[in-house]
């Protein structure tokens, strides 16, 4: 698969639409299989994180008000990326907010996002839960360090995508595994899943459930 930048945001709330914010951003570059590069940093946006948010993700009032204003974060983050397709679980979430921090600088993305969360629902569907914890669990994959912090959600959910990878390689032999298959995929009603790996060159009856329930 060509080069990927998998990204997570933590934020102050769900929507940017209702003034919610970003208080960190990881990317990290995926090429070959394994990460090349990183990027990370809070960032001060000027708005008080909840407690609740606080207790969740152990980001702290104080260490955004020391960090750098946000709008210079996406501007080195934005730079970091370029053009390379990007990739979040939960890609809707994590859309939303790139693009409104980015409409602040006045920029815009030119690339779509994949999601790892749609693309394990139709690769692992016998995963107990297609949140990212879970899946890291049931495929044992990594964990990277603490959950909802930019750069491990980001590492973990790099993980599993390499592992979604492997997933179409071995099980479902589709020779070339490429961002357009991935993006047609996340797009595929479950039904329609065999005749869309078999015109990746997998063979259409490959498609079974994932039979490795420990990962």
């Amino acid at each position: 698969m060509e080069v990927v930048a998998v990204i997570d945001f933590e934020t102050t709330g769900l929507s940017p639409a209702q003034g919610d914010r970003a208080t960190e951003v990881a990317a990290v570059i995926v090429e070959g299989g394994r990460v090349v590069d990183r990027y990370q940093s809070l960032m001060n946006a000027g708005v008080r994180i909840p407690a609740y948010i606080e207790a969740l993700t152990g980001i702290s009032n104080t260490m955004v008000r020391n960090a750098p204003p946000a709008g210079e974060v996406m501007r080195d983050v934005s730079d970091f990326v370029g053009g390379i397709p990007l990739v979040a679980h939960n890609a809707a979430f994590d859309a939303k907010f790139w693009d409104g921090e980015l409409a602040r600088i006045q920029r815009s993305r030119s690339q779509d996002f994949l999601c790892s969360l749609l693309l394990s629902r139709r690769l692992l569907p016998l995963a107990p839960s297609h949140k990212l914890g879970a899946l890291v669990e049931y495929a044992k994959l990594p964990v990277a360090g603490r959950y909802h912090r930019a750069l491990a959600d980001a590492e973990m959910a790099a993980s599993l995508l390499v592992r979604l990878e492997e997933e179409l390689r071995l099980r479902h032999r589709v020779p070339q595994v490429s961002v357009d298959l991935l993006r047609r995929i996340q797009r595929t009603p479950k039904a329609q899943l065999p005749k869309c790996l078999a015109s990746a060159g997998g063979p259409s009856s490959s498609h079974r459930p994932d039979a490795n329930r420990g990962g």
